[in-house]
């Protein structure tokens, strides 16, 4: 796949430092958007976050690194460790940030050796800077052997403009053309899936390289992940959602931010990809998470992932068993995928956009009326003409005669003949009856 990252397009810095120090705070207030959790419990970030921020016309790619702890031999702090390295390979600057609230630790220290080694321009932040007397402190932090020091609080948004006026001062100016040019069509995609399906290594393979942690241990992606991939002329921006759970089940802080921050994704998303694990089946959580997809009327493909290690692979089995359990799916397609060989995923791209395009489509007002005219109903319901009031999910309004009711079972059959009639392969479709009055029929 021909592919373009952000990173290729704008300079990139990376916001580094040991965990709950502040940086997930400083990213957000930087980017003006809340996309890494944000609380008081150590190492919530987890992967990479990508985002983008702007100074004095100056546009620059953000990257919140999870917390790192140099020479820790646990899985996950080493794979934060080597989540960072890849960010800053690129980095064109560096910001590390140290909390200004507390002693300088062993752990700062070790870190800020491994940064000199990398050869990069690297900024030291001070946080939790919110005072006049904490900030005559400042000077102590020298000792971590770097020249440029900022004092800040990212809390309070206090020291940003000395901040990012050193970080950029050597970017280009992002002046606008004098010539529009062509708007390309942009499709928000949110991957979801319950814990350890492999979410994050679509993303990976999708991204055509290694972005989102991937370890054996279920729920390991926390935070929402995204990636802009651009094909044959469409940025699809991917979001990988996080392993969500029940609601009963997130006792922990982090997991009940997930729930809420993935649920926002996919009400932010044009289409969702359920990743399901081929191998273990179809699970009631998979229709408990589908549920949110439904729920929020956005188009969805169905990803039975790992299919390369299913024993058994017939899929005319796997699709009925698909269609039993996810009943209320029966307008998604379905993509056998091997997310870590990457068999099945280029077919993903030209599926997305399909689904995309059946969301937003569009039918006249003359086809409706002669889509209507061949409605037979039983028992007989007069229709005097229907319109299309929404797309994204297509959602369309019957217009009955007075004191006829539409049985769910006829609005079934309407959706079905529309579907029939028009496609909408992978997106819901809506019929709501109303009285030629204006009322709405009674349901």
């Amino acid at each position: 796949m021909n592919v373009m990252t952000l990173a290729e397009r704008l300079p990139s810095v990376v916001i580094v430092g040991r965990p709950n120090v502040g940086k997930s705070t400083l990213f957000n207030a930087i980017t003006g958007h809340r996309r890494a959790i944000v609380g008081d419990e150590p190492g919530i970030t987890r992967d990479r976050i990508y985002g983008e921020g702007a100074y004095r016309g100056k546009r620059f790619e953000l990257i919140d690194t999870g917390g790192i702890i140099p020479n820790d031999d646990e899985l996950i702090p080493s794979e934060i460790l080597k989540q960072a390295r890849v960010a800053l390979e690129s980095a064109a600057q560096i910001i590390y940030v140290i909390d200004g609230r507390t002693e300088i630790t062993g752990i700062d220290r070790d870190l800020a050796k491994m940064l000199r080694k990398l050869g990069k321009p690297v900024t030291l932040a001070v946080n939790k800077i919110d005072s006049q007397a904490r900030e005559l402190l400042v000077h102590e932090f020298h000792s971590v052997g770097f020249e440029h020091i900022f004092p800040v609080s990212a809390e309070h948004r206090l020291g940003f403009d000395d901040l990012l006026e050193h970080v950029t001062a050597d970017f280009p100016v992002n002046a606008p053309s004098d010539a529009e040019p062509e708007k390309k069509l942009k499709i928000k995609v949110a991957i979801i899936g319950r814990p350890n399906v492999g979410k994050s290594t679509l993303l990976n393979t999708l991204a055509g390289k290694e972005r989102a942690i991937v370890s054996p241990v279920a729920g390991t992606t926390r935070d929402a992940v995204d990636e802009t991939v651009e094909f044959e002329g469409v940025e699809f921006v991917f979001v990988d959602t996080a392993g969500i759970r029940r609601k009963g089940k997130t006792t922990e802080m982090t997991e009940k931010l997930s729930v809420i921050m993935a649920r926002r994704n996919i009400r932010m998303a044009h289409v969702v990809l359920l990743i399901m694990d081929s191998i273990e089946g179809v699970l009631g959580h998979d229709a408990t998470v589908a549920g949110y997809a439904h729920e929020e009327g956005r188009a969805v493909i169905l990803c039975a992932n790992k299919w390369d290690a299913r024993p058994d692979k017939n899929k005319k089995e796997f699709i009925q068993m698909v269609r039993d359990e996810l009943k209320f799916l029966e307008y998604a397609p379905i993509a056998f995928i091997s997310a870590k060989t990457g068999h099945g995923v280029k077919q993903l791209l030209p599926l997305i956009k399909t689904c995309y395009e059946n969301a937003s489509k569009r039918v006249t007002t003359g086809e409706l009326n002669r889509f209507v005219e061949k409605l037979q109903f039983e028992p007989p319901l007069r229709v005097y003409y229907a319109t299309q009031s929404s797309i994204r999910p297509p959602t369309f309004v019957l217009f009955t005669e007075r004191n006829k009711t539409m049985h769910f079972s006829g609005e079934r059959f309407v959706i079905n003949r529309l579907r029939d009639a028009f496609g909408f392969e992978g997106t819901p479709v809506v019929v709501k009856a109303k009285q030629k009055s204006g009322k709405p029929a009674r349901a």
